[in-house]
């Protein structure tokens, strides 16, 4: 049977439960996923005074290709893009900028060093997201950066992020769609503290300083990226989720979530419906923890399926703001892109074609048997039939056919490098 004779059927059987599967497609293509593109090059950007990775960050492997130039890196990018069904964006850190081979410190940074990458997403038409980038720098070897004690070293930081918003901000403006702004850092202690306080009143003022200057929210969205542990920060981090979670309501900037940033038995699809509650908008990092935030390439797990079930089923679509965050270095990394973008439209598409609406009527009502038989059987209804329909109408491969124009790409470029 043709892609298109197994979509009819399934439709039928979606059909049955009220499910509109043609309505759902259509919606499926105006949600954009911001892809990473730190994936590519291993976290390593394009300084000129390149420094090692730092920051509790890790990246293992030595798969051939990676990408050594910002020319490289797009086209590598563009490469899993024309794989990846739908109109995305990419979330670019700081350390991204093209200086023309000036040393510009971060603090330094402005909208004209990523005129390249601004020029390139409006011919692709991508939006584009900024993170600061306060790691792998000698202004962050002790692993302390706004809440370090040192107020030269905390103003540096603060004016890195201040000047990251407004290179989002202009983002925003050429492109036409905003862009987030996410600071995270890593700061923290390997050992037991002797004072948790005095360190994050010190953050505490340094992000108020940072968002006392404004940016237009038309064009500049800010966030606050929470994190659990790190290598170099076990004991103590000074950005834990209860921080930013309570400065983010306060001072009403949006709270991102990393799925790879909490406790292994906390699970981030069980927070999304609280945040909605009381907040307008939700950000999310979606990785893959392995035993820890080891930033795993995504895959299709049962905690993204509820992540994806948790946006559908309470009309969050257009509330929460997925990005994704994972880099892997033994694996072809166009290969990497693709399998984890494909992996959270997947996600989304299977929460679309679940009747959410009727198994909310079932729990209301006390049916508890009906609830749990239907959320088990349409874990195998034809969701696989109608992805391959999606994939072909949107002009991208079908299947795992995909692999064949890596491989291709890879032989004809990768391996050159």
């Amino acid at each position: 049977m043709t892609v298109k004779e197994n979509f009819e059927l399934a439709k039928k059987s979606y059909a049955k439960w009220g499910v509109r599967v043609d309505d759902v497609i259509e919606t499926l293509k105006n949600v954009p996923i911001s892809i990473h593109c730190w994936q590519g090059d291993d976290v390593g950007g394009f300084e000129v005074n390149k420094q090692e990775l730092s920051g509790g960050i890790d990246v293992t492997g030595n798969y051939p290709g990676k990408a050594t130039t910002p020319e490289e890196l797009r086209s590598d990018l563009e490469k899993a893009l024309s794989l990846i069904p739908g109109k995305h964006r990419v979330n670019l850190h700081a350390i991204y900028a093209e200086t023309n081979g000036e040393v510009v410190e971060r603090d330094q940074l402005e909208p004209k060093h990523f005129e390249n990458w601004v020029k390139w997403a409006k011919e692709n038409g991508l939006g584009l997201d900024y993170n600061p980038t306060l790691f792998s720098h000698p202004k962050a070897t002790d692993g302390l950066t706004l809440s370090h004690p040192n107020e030269e070293i905390r103003e540096f930081w603060i004016n890195h992020c201040i000047g990251s918003r407004k290179i989002s901000e202009y983002f925003g403006k050429v492109l036409g769609t905003p862009a987030l702004t996410n600071i995270w850092i890593p700061d923290g202690y390997k050992d037991t503290p002797s004072d948790r306080l005095t360190p994050r009143k010190r953050l505490k003022e340094s992000l108020d300083k940072i968002f006392a200057v404004k940016t237009d929210e038309k064009y500049n969205m800010d966030a606050v990226e929470s994190k659990l542990f790190g290598i170099g920060s076990e004991a103590y981090v000074v950005g834990s989720h209860e921080f930013y979670l309570n400065y983010a309501m306060k001072n009403n900037k949006l709270c991102l979530l990393d799925t790879g940033h909490y406790h292994p038995t906390e699970t981030v699809s069980n927070k999304i419906s609280s945040m909605l509650l009381f907040s307008e908008k939700v950000a999310l990092h979606v990785s893959r923890p392995v035993r820890w935030d080891s930033d795993h390439v995504v895959i299709l797990d049962d905690e993204l399926k509820e992540i994806a079930l948790e946006i559908v089923r309470n009309d969050a679509l257009n509330r929460v703001i997925i990005g994704l965050d994972f880099f892997d270095a033994s694996i072809n990394r166009v290969a990497a892109w693709t399998i984890g973008t494909r992996n959270m439209i997947k996600a989304l598409l299977y929460a679309m074609l679940v009747p959410n609406e009727y198994l909310k009527q079932l729990q209301e009502g006390g049916n508890f048997t009906e609830r749990l038989v239907l959320m088990e059987e349409f874990k195998t209804y034809p969701f696989g039939a109608v992805w391959d329909y999606y994939c072909e109408i949107m002009g991208v491969p079908v299947k795992e056919s995909w692999l064949e124009e890596v491989k291709a790409y890879e032989h004809e470029v990768l391996l050159k490098r």
